[in-house]
């Protein structure tokens, strides 16, 4: 049997899926899912942002680096 999700099996993820669509009907799916896109898209916006400031606190100290080793 494989693994497809968090340890569930395919018979798991269509019971979830049918009590999905039933606790909220077809009409909010859609917007649920442009909700939940929008969270992802946020998340990924927000951890590439961290990068950036993570690469740029490297280069300072990387040149701040070589600025005390010339000194010497």
């Amino acid at each position: 049997m494989k693994l497809l999700l968090f340890g569930l099996g395919m018979q798991e993820i269509i019971v979830i899926a049918l009590i999905v669509l039933l606790l909220f009907g077809g009409k909010k799916i859609p917007e649920l899912m442009k909700g939940l896109g929008k969270g992802v898209k946020s998340f990924k916006d927000g951890i590439k942002e961290v990068d950036d400031e993570v690469k740029e606190i490297k280069e300072v100290k990387e040149m701040t680096d070589e600025e005390v080793m010339s000194e010497n």
